[in-house]
């Protein structure tokens, strides 16, 4: 019997399965070829099979297995104002913590309102029960012209002034990591409960350093505050590469080693995103997931909250992703994985 299932762009598609089962497997097989990580075992890809397989409307955890939801870019002021907004996810969708952020989600041009939104966080504190972090990306790009104040590396680099792209890129860093610093630390002052450096590595090795020399200065700071990073996808794209953080070149980096460099740097939660194939099935994407992040998990050293959701982990790329697929990717990668969060 065919069962419902969904693309990765959400579209509603009918599988046997025996197709089902082919798409887990060639999903695994794809991330062993691609992030050189071990299969999963059978048992593990047999259970992926059951959860896919299910015609139910929606899929879940089994008691005691709830795990942590953090979010990243709460506050859109839907309703009403971005405070309605974050008290509409505590009270409604029970999240477990909320992300205050400016629409602009980078640090640089969060900087000169910094005190409106010191005002807006110390008025989400009186109102809130739930942890309220304060979010953004460090968004290297910003930094470069017409709008920031050095060359634009991806103009130079098809030019082939490599020295020149690298020192722009390497530039960029130091006002980032400083502009980050001064948000967190009036965030810190107006009383958030932590900050998370969103879409890191976004811009390549050099975002990805950015995040990582910003975190170690907070956490030199602020010795008990929540830091959370989440990645801008699996890889580090190699932008400058030749960076490296305490000795680890960040280019090419896959999750499990993303992870290691983010708790030396002193984060608290890592976040890996392992982006989605629009043009496979979400069993295909999720058993994919579950492959490369797995050897994270396995040697995490801090709590890790998979991204999922609009195209990263196995949730489909769409606005708005159909509930029987957001499930079944939530439970797959919470039961194979043994994450701490989503």
């Amino acid at each position: 019997m065919d069962v419902p299932t969904r693309m990765g762009d959400g579209s509603l598609v009918r599988m046997s399965r025996a197709d089902i089962e082919a798409e887990v497997r060639a999903g695994v097989e794809a991330a062993v070829k691609r992030a050189k990580v071990p299969p999963l075992g059978d048992d593990e890809m047999d259970h992926l099979v059951d959860v896919f397989a299910s015609a139910a409307r929606f899929s879940a955890v089994d008691i005691g297995d709830e795990v942590i939801l953090s979010s990243d870019g709460v506050g859109s002021q839907d309703v009403g104002s971005r405070i309605n907004d974050l008290q509409t996810f505590e009270q409604t969708v029970c999240t477990d913590t909320v992300e205050l952020y400016h629409h602009d989600y980078s640090f640089k041009p969060i900087k000169p309102v910094l005190p409106f939104e010191q005002e807006t966080m110390r008025q989400a504190q009186f109102l809130l029960t739930v942890p309220c972090q304060y979010g953004a990306m460090p968004d290297l790009g910003r930094y470069t012209t017409p709008d920031g104040p050095v060359p634009n590396w991806s103009q130079l680099l098809p030019l082939g002034k490599i020295d020149e792209a690298r020192a722009a890129q390497e530039e960029a860093v130091e006002l980032a990591v400083d502009d980050i610093v001064y948000v967190a630390d009036g965030m810190y002052e107006a009383g958030a409960d932590g900050i998370n450096l969103d879409t890191a590595g976004a811009a390549g090795d050099a975002d990805f350093l950015a995040a990582l020399k910003a975190i170690e200065r907070i956490r030199a700071k602020y010795p008990e505050w929540g830091i959370q990073i989440g990645m801008a996808s699996e890889f580090v794209l190699g932008m400058h590469g030749e960076l490296e953080y305490e000795g680890v070149r960040l280019a090419g980096l896959w999750p499990a080693d993303q992870m290691r460099l983010a708790a030396q740097a002193g984060a608290s939660v890592f976040g890996p995103a392992i982006n989605v194939n629009t043009g496979k099935t979400v069993a295909w994407n999720v058993a994919r997931t579950c492959a490369i992040v797995k050897p994270c998990t396995d040697a995490a050293q801090i709590p890790i909250h998979l991204n999922g959701g609009m195209g990263v982990g196995g949730v489909p790329m769409h606005a708005l992703p159909p509930v029987d697929a957001v499930s079944r990717a939530s439970r797959a990668c919470v039961d194979i994985l043994k994450l701490d969060g989503l």
